[in-house]
């Protein structure tokens, strides 16, 4: 019997390994489950995995965002947060659905588009992911050559950087070099939790002030 993938309860915080999966059925299993999911999806060269996220896990990825787009519009940046759109790359059979994802120095070429394709277009430049249930693959983003990639795993921020086609972690952000956001970030991350959302964010918005 086929499996039917509709049919697949995954609690929240939990994930599933699917082995042998070749791109043909990761493109329809893409169609089949369709966009409107609380479900992310990661294919690695046959290996599908699929996670239900949790609470914290969405928590957190929203706030990072914000906590982006504070310094992006601080220093009059344009940008487009594309959230979780699905990148994937026939030819080195990856596809990956960020938790958040940016484009900035890249965003006059995707703006205005309704669909991506990385065959035409680039990868976002900064992407983040939430990584308290499951570990990002991360040889997936440096297959697809994103520029910067977030890792939060609860406690600390972890930043990796593309040199020479390889991730390699440092403590500063390539596209905010002058904030010291691996620390900031989890500091006002934990804050939110006594002080709630707003006040967070007016105390970050003036401290990137601080820097500019």
């Amino acid at each position: 019997m086929q499996l039917d993938l509709q049919q697949l309860i995954i609690p929240a915080g939990q994930h599933v390994l699917l082995n042998n999966i070749d791109w043909a059925s990761f493109e329809a299993i893409l169609q089949e489950l369709g966009e409107h999911r609380a479900s992310r999806l990661t294919y690695h060269q046959g290996v599908l995995e699929i996670m239900t996220p949790l609470l914290q896990h969405e928590s957190a990825k929203e706030l990072i965002g914000d906590f982006v787009k504070i310094l992006l519009e601080e220093q009059n940046y344009d940008f487009n947060s594309v959230g979780s759109t699905t990148f994937k790359s026939v030819t080195m059979k990856y596809g990956i659905e960020p938790d958040q994802c940016f484009y900035i120095e890249h965003e006059p070429q995707i703006r205005g588009k309704d669909r991506l394709d990385l065959k035409i277009d680039p990868p976002p430049d900064l992407a983040i992911e939430i990584d308290i249930t499951s570990e990002t693959w991360i040889s997936t983003y440096e297959a697809l050559a994103v520029p910067e990639l977030w890792r939060y795993d609860g406690h600390e921020l972890h930043i990796y950087v593309l040199q020479e086609g390889h991730y390699v972690q440092t403590e500063q952000s390539l596209h905010f070099p002058q904030f010291p956001v691996v620390q900031a970030i989890p500091d006002y991350l934990q804050q939110t939790k006594v002080a709630g959302r707003n006040k967070v964010m007016r105390a970050f918005r003036a401290w990137v002030r601080g820097f500019l």
